[in-house]
């Protein structure tokens, strides 16, 4: 501890000490809201909004609406808050992440925040980690809210856009992380404003806000449309895939061996570095490749779509392994959040990988996607007015908080000291040892009568304790991402005694497990994590399921030195001494370095992972600064606004552009190239040619440009007269720019997205891949910008009154990446002319005039 901490404490202290006042004068008002009748309780909201109204700010009456939440949750929920969650509270009005040991409540934590931000009228987002937590908890604590007046919404991934809007427009909305950025999305992909479902972002409470904003920030959000490619190819490269040989490099390859112009020995036909998860062919390897397809030269640009395919087979096949990154249920891959063990309905691995795991498991493939709209939850998040967080683990990654979203963590001291007893770690030599030390330890504290829940990482290792404990004769409940229908029930029932429960990751958030009075007595739930997990925060959290509220407990993990933490991160060195030692089979390892090493590794990996979502924003920024030029265009649009003086900007600057492209400033009109600018300028703007008369030889390019110009416009005035009411042409212009705009960005994404896929080679050429990433991405967006403009100008130049046009989506969105959550656009009716002597669609046999007034056009 440092000096400054001597002297005043810590951080998270003197700011709690700030907080303090505040929550004297919240618990002061204790007597007088418990002495209001109910409907004078709830009529505090109309006063409150009043008072709002006459110019006081949300922390002029934070003490009074604190209290009177306070009181609705105890005549709701027979819950009142503690002190510490009045200062969480505090702390998540103030726009800042409360670090709450779990346990102590941070579901009710977020009710008075929740509820002093919605009094503004703008709406508050609760935003938890899936639908179970958002539907339980706008249930539950909606209650308190509902009894207050306010509206209470919860939006769930099955809902309509109908459902999705009415969730948005209430007070106070419960939402995941994915279907909010994914209604963002597709809001900036709607055709009409009467699609859009979310309202301004304002405030967000973030629960579980190191899950939603450090753990799954390594992937964008990705809304995917169909790609017209075979998915032959896929299934062809998963049969050569289970042809080829595994090996393995004698050793790694440095700068050292590249200097010294030496070669590293390679086996087999490809290499797989798990640590990396990539998978690199051989020379062997690549031969074979060649053979099979029968090609000349793998490395050819032409056979890249090959190369590509045949690695996504192999890491199909060697790097995805079933029932830990994905379940195969009712003849469809399922994708399984590493970090909550669930399954994740509709989501799509992106590039290929996932059709190439369909490939693998014999299922339908389906065919490939395009990226139609991509953002990533750093960028989504930052679009808050004012963002706070809530969780048990943040303080270990209170940098990248304070970075990357300007939040700062304070740490709330628990209601009750925990007493839970953290035992050192047991290290095994082998899995099989270990495993069989898992299963005496369950067999002994059910005999005893104790309630144990057994962590796992994995779906496969949960089933193989499962067997396990079957032939001991110990009864017991799964809960992995198989079977989290029936979460709630198996998880209510894990802290009575003599309950077994065998839980993948999903235990670790959001589920509060009570303990009975036998438990109690017993020594309450005792943890056994079989496995550490990358990130230090998701065993602290497993261990926070015991030991709530002041509650006795244990926690212990059981790790193996073939786990893959140490396999892949650990020391070789120090695992070559272990496997010396010569340790005598079922014995436990226990030694200091092993313990430091085990640390080591995860920060190892957390440094890592913090590496790849810091590249990945910096990316993104720049995606980010065009996104916004865009979606303004887009929402200009979508508003009604005019947009002839856009248009009519867009013509001039079209005829300058052409007019500069063609014709240099140091040229006489008798050098002017007026061939070059017919060709440039007449395709688009229809004016009659420029020629060489006497009137132009006396002309200056300035003039020139000037002259055209106003022969645009007027043109343009020419075409506006030929529809009967102005306002059709001036949704005429909104629709084709949609349209254009739309087009145009997509296929943008597209090569943005190409783009970062080269650009790292130019690190061979000693240059910056980040710095050529921005100078070519803003050179492409310029392109895309100058596109825009030419087809929008040339589709209003060209367009002829009797079409009826209307809006229609740009692309068919097929499903929505996190890599992807299904979701169909909305339909909208044919865009198709019917003329009232066509046959009417109604099947009638009439003609269409003779039907008209009983159905749309």
């Amino acid at each position: 501890m440092g000096i400054v901490e001597k002297l005043f404490g810590t951080h998270s202290q003197r700011e709690i000490k700030l907080i303090l006042p505040l929550v004297d004068r919240i618990e002061a008002l204790r007597p007088q809201m418990m002495a209001m009748g109910d409907e004078e309780l709830r009529g505090q909201t109309k006063i409150f909004r009043d008072r709002l109204e006459a110019g006081e700010t949300l922390d002029d009456i934070l003490p009074e609406a604190f209290a009177a939440v306070r009181e609705a949750a105890r005549r709701t929920l027979q819950m009142e808050h503690y002190r510490v969650q009045l200062i969480g509270g505090v702390v998540l009005h103030q726009g800042r992440i409360a670090e709450m040991k779990t346990g102590e409540g941070k579901t009710l934590v977020s009710t008075s925040p929740a509820y002093l931000n919605a009094l503004a009228g703008k709406g508050v987002h609760i935003v938890t980690v899936n639908d179970y937590l958002a539907k339980r908890d706008a249930e539950w604590m909606g209650r308190v809210h509902e009894f207050l007046g306010l509206s209470v919404g919860v939006v769930l991934n099955s809902m309509t856009s109908e459902e999705r809007k009415a969730a948005y427009n209430c007070d106070i909305t419960y939402v995941t992380n994915n279907e909010l950025g994914f209604d963002y999305l597709r809001d900036n992909m709607a055709i009409y404003k009467e699609q859009m479902v979310l309202r301004e972002l304002d405030f967000a409470i973030i629960d579980e806000v190191d899950s939603v904003l450090i753990d799954e920030a390594r992937t964008p959000l990705i809304i995917s449309g169909q790609s017209g490619k075979s998915t032959k190819l896929y299934e062809v490269c998963d049969v050569l895939a289970r042809q080829l040989i595994r090996g393995k490099e004698s050793a790694e390859f440095t700068k050292m061996n590249a200097i010294m112009g030496e070669e590293i020995e390679e086996e087999g036909d490809f290499v797989v570095n798990e640590k990396e998860k990539t998978v690199n062919l051989t020379a062997d390897g690549v031969r074979k490749v060649e053979e099979f397809f029968h090609i000349e030269n793998l490395a050819d640009p032409q056979n890249l779509e090959i190369q590509h395919n045949v690695i996504l087979a192999l890491r199909a096949n060697y790097i995805m392994h079933r029932d830990k990154d994905y379940v195969v249920k009712d003849e469809e891959v399922l994708i399984v959040d590493e970090f909550t063990g669930r399954i994740m309905p509709g989501r799509r691995y992106s590039d290929g990988l996932h059709q190439a795991i369909e490939a693998k498991e014999h299922v339908n493939v389906r065919r490939e996607s395009k990226t139609l709209a991509t953002i990533t939850f750093q960028n989504f998040f930052n679009k808050f007015r004012k963002k706070s967080g809530m969780t048990g683990t943040a303080l270990t990654e209170e940098k990248e908080f304070r970075s990357t979203y300007s939040l700062d963590v304070i740490e709330i001291p628990t209601n009750v000291p925990v007493i839970r007893k953290d035992l050192d770690d047991a290290v095994y030599k082998t899995k099989k040892e270990k495993f069989k030390a898992v299963v005496e330890e369950v067999v002994r504290s059910y005999q005893k009568g104790q309630p144990v829940l057994v962590g796992t990482i994995t779906i496969e290792t949960s089933e193989l304790l499962s067997r396990m404990l079957k032939r001991q004769g110990v009864p017991h409940k799964v809960l992995n991402a198989k079977y989290h229908e029936l979460e709630a029930e198996i998880v209510a029932d894990a802290g009575l005694h003599k309950a077994v429960t065998i839980a993948t990751n999903m235990a670790g958030r959001g589920t509060d497990i009570k303990l009975d009075e036998e438990a109690k007595a017993l020594g309450g739930l005792k943890i056994v994590g079989t496995e550490r997990h990358e990130a230090r925060r998701i065993d602290n959290q497993l261990r926070g399921r015991s030991g709530r509220q002041g509650d006795p407990g244990e926690s212990r993990f059981y790790l193996s030195l073939e786990d893959d933490l140490m396999r892949l991160f650990g020391s070789e060195r120090l695992l070559n001494m272990f496997n010396a030692m010569g340790v005598p089979e079922d014995e436990q390892i226990e030694h200091k370095m092993l313990s430091s090493a085990i640390e080591r590794a995860q920060k190892k990996i957390e440094i890592n992972n913090f590496g790849i979502r810091e590249n990945l924003l910096r990316y993104d920024e720049v995606m980010n600064e065009q996104r916004e030029i865009i979606y303004a265009e887009r929402r200009n649009v979508l508003d009604g606004k005019n947009m002839r003086e856009t248009i009519l900007k867009m013509v001039t600057d079209l005829v300058e552009n052409a007019v500069d492209m063609t014709i240099l400033d140091e040229q006489s009109p008798e050098e002017w190239d007026l061939k070059e600018l017919n060709s440039v300028l007449l395709p688009i703007i229809p004016m009659y040619p420029v020629l060489p008369d006497e009137k132009l030889l006396s002309m200056k390019k300035n003039e020139l440009k000037h002259s055209l110009k106003e022969k645009a416009i007027k043109l343009y005035e020419e075409k506006e007269a030929e529809f009967p009411d102005a306002e059709q042409m001036r949704e005429l212009e909104r629709i084709i720019l949609l349209k254009v705009v739309d087009n145009k960005w997509m296929t943008h994404i597209d090569d943005m997205d190409q783009l970062r896929q080269g650009i790292g080679l130019q690190a061979y050429g000693q240059r910056d891949p980040l710095v050529e990433y921005k100078l070519s991405g803003y050179e492409m967006f310029d392109g895309m910008i100058a596109a825009i403009r030419e087809d929008t100008v040339r589709m209003l130049f060209h367009v002829r009154v009797e079409q009826k046009m209307e809006r229609e989506p740009a692309a068919k969105v097929m499903g929505t990446n996190k890599d992807d959550t299904a979701q169909k656009a909305p339909k909208r009716r044919s865009t198709e002319k019917i003329y009232p002597n066509d046959p009417c669609p109604c099947g009638s046999g009439k003609k269409f005039k003779q039907c008209h007034g009983r159905h749309p056009m």
